[in-house]
């Protein structure tokens, strides 16, 4: 991963899949667990949470928030 001179990140192949599914699912729902979302792109909760970090940090026209913890990750994301 690496940043641009312009100040916007440069996301791996998992972090650009997670982003476009936070942009097409946002619009009906706003929390979203890791786990889920793992299970609807073939990833593990983990995989998801170390890469939702980097959305989260990152200027996309999507906006998340680390929200709670139970039983998996809760992300607000809001589009």
């Amino acid at each position: 991963m690496s940043t641009t001179a312009a100040g916007t990140t440069t996301l791996t192949d998992k972090q650009q899949r997670i982003l476009r599914y936070l942009r097409e699912n946002g619009q009906m729902k706003t929390y979203f667990k890791s786990r889920l979302i793992g299970d609807e792109l073939g990833l593990t909760a983990k995989e998801v949470g170390a890469n939702m970090t980097t959305i989260a940090d990152g200027e996309f026209d999507v906006d998340v928030e680390k929200w709670g913890y139970s039983s998996s990750t809760t992300w607000k994301v809001t589009v």
